[in-house]
């Protein structure tokens, strides 16, 4: 599947590991010019030199998704090295589960920030750029409880049903400018974070990144012409609906 990404350029959230790694890898296959963004630099360099070493090309940016100005910085690092984004991938973020009854505010306060003001803060600056340019793409990894509710995960739920709901006014609003939104909402998946969130699950009936970075290269593979709101994939022997 040819997505034309050939010279585009991409912005990676979470890109170090699980489906944020996924996803740049399959875009960096497609020839798109990846910039990696995750806290740990250790990871990024390791995703960047698969990368490279496939001959694909990719830089990392070491990213704070808590910190504005290091948002900024991830930005203007990216047209400075690269060019302007013709692509965004928010798929960086962070689970701390509980009780509500025992959940501790500076807990929600992380799983808000990172989550739901991190996306906002990236979506912001993308679109400064985009729109004088009057094209590209915003894609938003926001997972299966941005619809769905489950117990112990009411700071997570929360904060990417925010993520949904921002995602589709910003899709409104930037309709005019000739930039697509989309979200993509996976089950469970084999990563760390879902093993934490979900141990009764058997790892071995879980998606894996792949999963995921395929859905998304569903969505970049479309012609202009059409646009798709938001994809949800649950794992086989989920229940559907």
């Amino acid at each position: 599947m040819d997505l034309h990404l050939a010279q585009r350029v991409a912005v990676v959230t979470g890109a170090g590991r699980g489906i944020g790694r996924a996803i740049a890898r399959m875009l960096a296959r497609d020839g798109a010019r990846v910039v990696l963004a995750a806290r740990t630099r250790a990871e990024l360099e390791a995703v960047e030199r698969e990368i490279r070493d496939a001959g694909g090309r990719a830089c990392c940016v070491r990213t704070d998704l808590t910190d504005e100005a290091s948002i900024r910085g991830l930005f203007e690092t990216t047209v400075r090295r690269e060019g302007a984004p013709d692509l965004l991938i928010n798929n960086a973020g962070v689970g701390l589960y509980g009780p509500l009854a025992d959940f501790d505010s500076a807990a929600l306060d992380r799983v808000l920030d990172v989550n739901l003001r991190g996306t906002f803060l990236c979506c912001r600056e993308a679109m400064r750029i985009m729109i004088p340019r009057r094209r590209g793409y915003i894609i938003n990894i926001v997972s299966v409880v941005g619809i769905k509710g489950y117990p112990r995960q009411a700071a997570y739920t929360a904060a990417k049903h925010g993520v949904l709901g921002l995602t589709k006014s910003l899709a409104v609003e930037a309709q005019e400018h000739g930039i697509r939104v989309s979200a993509v909402l996976p089950g469970g998946v084999n990563t760390p974070m879902a093993r934490q969130s979900r141990p009764d699950l058997d790892p071995g009936e879980l998606m894996e990144p792949e999963d995921v970075a395929q859905a998304v290269a569903y969505l970049l593979s479309l012609s202009d012409r059409a646009a798709v709101d938001q994809i949800y994939i649950r794992r086989r022997n989920s229940s559907p609906f």
